[in-house]
């Protein structure tokens, strides 16, 4: 692969994280075999006309008993609260308090303010019948720099929190690591620097014990591809670095990070089960040319076989370490033993599925079918069965999550107070039906997460863009439910389509 295949491949990858934000305008333009249809955004979140008809309609797919549905969020995105009962600052405070970072200067100073309204939103979840509830803790706010005595007013929120979930009979997710790593850290070097992958073992065996068995399932470090991506190669994201070296030393002490926290849960005595959850991308070949299928076979090595197989091979995949070359940041902090804790066992493996890749022969990617509001996502959920079935094949059968799915919409309440959302409906109803699909042809999967639960800040977008089954008014913070909650609520209470 040439250097300058290589250039293309990086800054292609960094279109595919979720909320590539100000890369939107990075993707190419489609092939000569695609329709005219798949260059269109999905501008009104409408369904595509032959989705149109009867989105909601009963077609027989039944669930195995006691999937688990459920809904996410991340902390920083609806918590709030940023100054409150001793949370120190994130890099994402410092992030979207620098003019130009986000869109329309928006911050999640406030966000949906979950962090004083929890109560009403488990409320909420009940309502709805979720069975379990995938959230992030604010590592800021259990250690404000980042290390040291655990802040007790942080971990009563999360511990409220849980006892709410419980009382009304929902499952608990937690994820240690939803991108808000503590700016004292970053300071320090952030994950860059290797010693952040021991502190968040320790903050990680804090909570551990502070929140115990009450967590049934933990997961380490969410999308560490995102911030290897967005944070450190386009520079969109926090902390809005533009290097590549960099970037994939990152990568390494962000697996490393989790592997330390499977062993902090291990040797903590708890029951609880414990995974990663990455953001996971089937790569296809964009034609039938040999060329297409070598850039694809590199492009899958960054997005997926770099996370997967460290975590269940032990082992990075040597067409990267080949790529990367053996004077590159990564592969020199690379230190024997590594690979065997960023292996440890895992009980499970959370996936979040959002959008395929298309790949020429020049490592370029191009689009092939619509999108949604977030020109990055195009709409395939047939991506959903095949990476899937993909990683059981590649990795053994694997308990599975799905803890992410969704798209944005322009959700407007109409005159009689309600969201139409049918577009997110029709989206829901096709990816539901993938997964089930999936189930039929032997992929473990125990339960599926929609994003999101509520509109939130959206990272990059800020509060431009709105993925929630609930529609909140962020002057009010009043909560409404769209129409696909309304439909995602018969989904649960039927277990099925």
């Amino acid at each position: 692969m040439s250097l300058l295949t290589r250039r293309r491949l990086l800054r292609r990858a960094a279109l595919s994280a979720t909320a590539a934000g100000a890369a939107r305008t990075g993707l190419a333009g489609a092939t000569a075999t695609a329709t005219a249809a798949s260059t269109v955004a999905l501008g009104g979140c409408d369904s595509p006309p032959e989705r149109a008809t009867d989105p909601e309609q009963d077609r027989g797919l039944r669930f195995p008993d006691g999937f688990g549905w459920g809904a996410a969020t991340s902390a920083y995105q609806i918590e709030g609260a940023a100054k409150e009962d001793g949370r120190g600052e994130s890099v994402w405070d410092t992030f979207s308090h620098t003019p130009g970072r986000i869109r329309n200067g928006d911050t999640g100073d406030v966000a949906a303010d979950h962090y004083h309204r929890y109560a009403q939103d488990l409320d909420l979840m009940r309502d709805l019948g979720l069975r379990s509830y995938r959230f992030s803790i604010s590592w800021p706010r259990i250690q404000a720099d980042g290390s040291g005595r655990p802040n007790q007013r942080g971990l009563d929120f999360y511990r409220r929190l849980v006892d709410g979930l419980h009382e009304r009979d929902i499952a608990p997710m937690a994820t240690l690591f939803h991108w808000d790593l503590p700016q004292a850290l970053q300071d320090a070097g952030g994950w860059e620097n290797r010693d952040t992958a021991e502190r968040f073992a320790e903050y990680a065996d804090a909570v551990f014990h502070a929140l115990g068995d009450q967590v049934p399932v933990w997961l380490t470090v969410n999308e560490p591809k995102t911030v290897v991506q967005n944070g450190y190669i386009f520079g969109h994201h926090a902390p809005g670095f533009r290097d590549e070296d960099a970037a994939y030393l990152v990568a390494h002490h962000l697996q490393l990070a989790h592997g330390l926290a499977v062993r902090a849960l291990r040797a903590s005595g708890l029951t609880g089960r414990i995974g990663p959850a990455l953001n996971l991308h089937p790569c296809y070949p964009a034609d039938d040319s040999a060329e297409a299928a070598a850039a694809t076979k590199l492009h899958d090595g960054y997005e997926n076989r770099l996370y997967l197989d460290s975590i269940f091979k032990g082992a990075y995949p040597q067409d990267v370490l080949d790529d990367r070359g053996p004077d590159s940041r990564m592969v020199r902090g690379v230190r024997d033993g590594d690979l065997k804790i960023i292996s440890s066992p895992v009980d499970l493996l959370a996936v979040q599925y959002y959008t395929p890749i298309y790949v020429t022969g020049d490592g370029s990617t191009v689009r092939k079918w619509p999108t949604s509001e977030a020109e990055w996502q195009q709409i395939y959920p047939e991506g959903m069965y095949d990476i899937l079935t993909r990683v059981t094949r590649d990795y053994g059968r694997v308990p599975i999550t799905i803890t992410e799915n969704g798209l944005p919409c322009p959700d407007v309440p109409g005159a009689d107070g309600n969201v139409d959302d049918a577009g997110r409906v029709s989206f829901l109803r096709d990816h539901f039906a993938a997964a089930h699909r999936a189930i039929g042809d032997g992929v473990p999967l125990e339960s599926y997460h929609v994003w999101s639960l509520l509109d939130n800040f959206e990272w990059a977008e800020g509060y431009e863009q709105r993925w929630g089954l609930v529609y909140v008014d962020y002057a009010s913070q009043r909560r409404v439910l769209k129409r696909s909650a309304h439909w995602y609520r018969d989904v649960i209470r039927r277990n099925g389509l």
